[in-house]
C-alpha cells in the first residue's frame, strides 16, 4: 500500500494529499529512510512522522483499504512520542 494511502486510512494524518506534502518534504522515515508518499509500506514496517515539534514513531500492524475510525487505531501501534523543543517522551 503506498504511503500516502496508509497515513490517511489509518487516521494519522487526515488527508491524503496532505500526508503527501508532508512525505515530499521528507518529514517521514520509512525504516530509517526517508520516504516518499509513493513508498510501499508493509505489515512490521517502523514509520517516524515529524508534526511541528512533535515526533511520533508507529509499527504498522494491518493494512486495510478502508476503515471506520474505531478501527482506525488496529493499523498501528504508536512506539515512542517525543517533542523536538524539550525531548520529553510521553
Amino acid at each position: 500500500m503506498r504511503l500516502d494511502k496508509y497515513l490517511k486510512v489509518s487516521r494519522l494524518i487526515k488527508r491524503r494529499t496532505v500526508a503527501k506534502e508532508v512525505a515530499d518534504k521528507g518529514r517521514i522515515l520509512l525504516n530509517g529512510q526517508v520516504a516518499k508518499s509513493s513508498s510501499t509500506v508493509k505489515v512490521g514496517d517502523q514509520l517516524t512522522i515529524q508534526f511541528g515539534n512533535k515526533v511520533v514513531t508507529v509499527r504498522v500492524e494491518a493494512l486495510l483499504d478502508s476503515t471506520r475510525k474505531e478501527d482506525a487505531k488496529e493499523m498501528f501501534t504508536i512506539l515512542e512520542e517525543t517533542y523536538k523543543n524539550n525531548d520529553e517522551k510521553v
